[in-house]
C-alpha cells in the first residue's frame, strides 16, 4: 500500500466516525440504542441484516476453502444461507418484530422470562455471550491478518485500529449507526467486489472466463461438494443457518425487531435473502480462480485473495478493496456488539442489580454503552491470541465453535415463539440446551480436553443442533410445561391482530416500551 491507497483507508475509518456521531443525535433511549425504535425503513433493515451476516473471514477462511475446493465454498455456503433466511421470512422475521412492538422488549432473550423462567433466560443469555466473544475475537483476528499482509502491521496494532474505530461509532450511535454504517460499507463493497471482478475476468482473457476457466482450473473445482464439504454437510449447514440467520445469534434479530411492523420484516428477510443468493457468487469467482493467479502461501491458503489483491490491483483500488475487507468485519462485529450489550444490559444485569432493574434513560444508554466497550475490549484481547494452539486455525472456530454450538442456544429461543412447540417449556428448554453444549463438548474433544481428530466435520457441527432439537420436542411432550400465561404470550407473538385469535391475549409481565422517537429525517417509508 502507499499513500493513495492510505488515504483512501483513512477517509473510510473517518465517514465511518463521522456516521457514528451522527446517529448519536437521534438515540434518545435504549429502544433507540437497540432496536431504532422500531422506524427502520425495511430496504434498509435488509441490507444492514445481509451485511451484518459475513465478515473478513469471508476473504481469508472461505478463500481458502474457495482456492482449495473451489465451487462448494458457495454450494455450502451462501447458499443455504440464502434458502435459510427465505424460509425464515415468513416463520420467524415477523414474530420477532412482534417482541418488540406487541412485547415492548429491546433485547431478543427479553420475552424468554415470561416464556420460560428466568434461570432458562440466563443459561441462554450467558453461553450466547461467552461464544460470541470467540466469534467476534475470530473476525477481529481474520481482518488483522490481511491487514498485515497488506501493510506490515503486526497483528495486535491491526486488532486495535480496527476495533477502537469500530467501538466509536457503534457505541456513540447505536443501532442506527450500525445499520447506516452497513448500507456506506455494502456501497463501497459493491464497488470493490465488481472492481475485483471485472480485473480478475481481464487477466483470465475478458468475459468467456466465466464459462471458459474451468477447465484450467484443479480437478474437481466445479463440483457442488468437495473435500470436508459433503452433502451431509450442505444439509447440517442449511438446518443450522436457517436458526442462526433468523435471529438465533441474535444481531439478526434486531434487524427485524428494528422495522415497523411484521410485514416490514419479512420484506427485509427476502431482501436479505437475495442478496445471500447473488453477492457472494460475485465475491466468489476470483478467489475460484486464484489458483490460475497466485501460489497461497499459507496451508489453508487463507492468504490467497490478499495475495491476489496486491498482485493485480492498482494503488488506490487496492486501498477500496482493503475498505471493503474492513466494512465486512466492522459490519459484523458492531452488530454483535450491539446485540450482546442489550443482552447484558435488559437480561443479564437486572437479575444480579436491583438497581439495573429501575435505569432511567440516561443510566439505561450509559450502561449500553460501556458494556458494549466492554465486549469488544473482550473479544479484541481474544484475537490476540490467534496464534495460541487453541485458536489460531480461523476457518475452525467459525465453523465448528459457531455452528456447533448455537443451536443448543438458539432452539429455546427461536422454537420458543412458534405455536406447535408450546408445550416444550423450561424444562425442555434447559435439558435441550445442556444436552447440545455437552454434544458438542464430547464430539470434539475427548475427557482429557484433547481435540479428537476422528470424527466428521458435518456431525461435529450438527449433532449438537439434533440432539438439542430432539431433546426439546421430546421433553415437551413427556413433560408439557404450557400454561394459560405461555399460550396468551405465544398467541400475542404469533397473531396478525392484536392479541389472540379469539380476543386480546394477557400477557404476564408486559412492560410499557419507551418513547421511540428520533428517526432520522429520511429514512422513514
Amino acid at each position: 500500500m502507499n499513500s493513495l491507497d492510505w488515504t483512501v483507508l483513512i477517509g473510510y475509518f473517518g465517514v465511518m466516525v463521522a456516521i457514528g456521531l451522527w446517529s448519536h443525535r437521534h438515540v434518545d433511549d435504549v429502544s433507540d440504542f437497540f432496536t431504532a425504535g422500531g422506524r427502520m425503513p425495511w430496504w434498509l433493515s435488509g441490507i444492514s441484516h445481509h451485511m451484518s451476516g459475513y465478515s473478513a473471514v469471508m476473504f481469508t477462511g472461505y478463500a481458502g476453502i474457495a482456492y482449495q475446493y473451489g465451487v462448494t465454498s458457495f454450494v455450502t455456503w451462501s447458499l443455504p444461507i440464502a434458502i435459510g433466511i427465505g424460509i425464515g421470512a415468513k416463520l420467524f422475521a415477523p414474530r420477532l418484530n412482534r417482541l418488540r412492538s406487541r412485547l415492548h422488549v429491546a433485547s431478543p432473550l427479553e420475552y424468554l422470562k415470561n416464556r420460560y423462567n428466568v434461570p432458562t433466560q440466563q443459561a441462554l443469555a450467558w453461553s450466547g455471550l461467552l461464544l460470541k466473544i470467540v466469534d467476534v475475537g475470530a473476525k477481529w483476528a481474520a481482518i488483522a491478518t490481511l491487514l498485515s499482509v497488506f501493510t506490515g502491521m503486526s497483528l495486535t496494532q491491526g486488532i486495535f485500529i480496527t476495533g477502537a474505530i469500530t467501538a466509536v461509532y457503534c457505541t456513540v450511535g447505536g443501532l442506527w449507526a450500525d445499520a447506516l454504517t452497513e448500507l456506506g460499507q455494502f456501497v463501497i463493497q459493491l464497488f470493490a467486489g465488481l472492481t475485483m471482478l471485472v480485473i480478475v475476468l481481464d487477466e483470465l482473457g475478458g468475459l468467456s472466463a466465466l464459462w471458459t476457466v474451468w477447465d484450467k482450473l484443479p480437478e474437481g473445482h466445479a463440483e457442488p461438494t468437495a473435500g470436508p464439504y459433503t452433502v451431509t454437510f450442505l444439509l447440517a449447514y442449511l438446518f443450522i443457518k436457517t436458526f442462526e440467520y433468523n435471529g438465533g445469534m441474535w444481531n439478526q434479530a434486531q434487524r427485524y425487531m428494528a422495522t415497523d411492523s411484521a410485514r416490514s420484516a419479512t420484506r427485509s428477510a427476502r431482501l436479505s435473502a437475495i442478496l445471500w443468493l447473488v453477492w457472494p457468487a460475485v465475491l466468489f469467482f476470483p478467489m475460484w480462480a486464484a489458483p490460475l493467479l497466485v501460489e497461497a502461501k499459507k496451508p489453508d491458503a487463507s492468504d490467497s485473495y490478499a495475495l491476489m489483491t496486491e498482485q493485480l490491483l492498482p494503488h488506490g483500488l487496492l486501498g477500496l478493496v482493503v475498505v471493503g475487507f474492513f466494512s465486512h468485519t466492522m459490519a459484523m462485529c458492531s452488530s454483535d456488539a450491539n446485540a450482546i450489550s442489550a443482552v447484558f444490559t435488559r437480561d443479564i444485569a437486572p437479575v444480579f442489580s436491583k438497581a439495573a432493574r429501575s435505569w432511567d434513560n440516561r443510566a439505561g444508554l450509559l450502561a449500553a454503552r460501556l458494556s458494549t466497550l466492554a465486549f469488544l475490549a473482550l473479544s479484541m484481547a481474544l484475537a490476540t491470541q490467534i496464534n495460541s494452539p487453541a485458536f489460531q486455525d480461523i476457518i475452525s472456530v467459525v465453523i465448528k465453535w459457531v455452528a456447533g454450538l448455537m443451536g443448543p442456544i438458539a432452539i429455546p429461543f427461536m422454537l420458543g415463539l412458534l405455536r406447535p412447540f408450546r408445550r416444550s417449556g423450561p424444562t425442555a428448554a434447559l435439558t435441550s440446551w445442556a444436552a447440545g453444549l455437552l454434544a458438542f463438548y464430547f464430539t470434539n474433544y475427548d475427557l482429557h480436553g484433547s481435540v479428537k481428530t476422528d470424527v466428521a466435520l458435518q456431525y461435529q457441527v450438527a449433532l449438537p443442533l439434533a440432539i438439542s432439537l430432539v431433546l426439546y420436542v421430546v421433553v415437551g411432550l413427556l413433560k408439557p410445561e404450557d400454561t394459560p400465561e405461555r399460550d396468551a404470550l405465544i398467541e400475542t407473538i404469533n397473531s396478525d391482530g392484536g392479541g389472540s385469535r379469539g380476543g386480546a391475549a394477557t400477557v404476564p409481565g408486559r412492560r410499557t416500551g419507551p418513547d421511540v422517537t428520533g428517526v432520522p429525517e429520511g429514512l422513514k417509508d
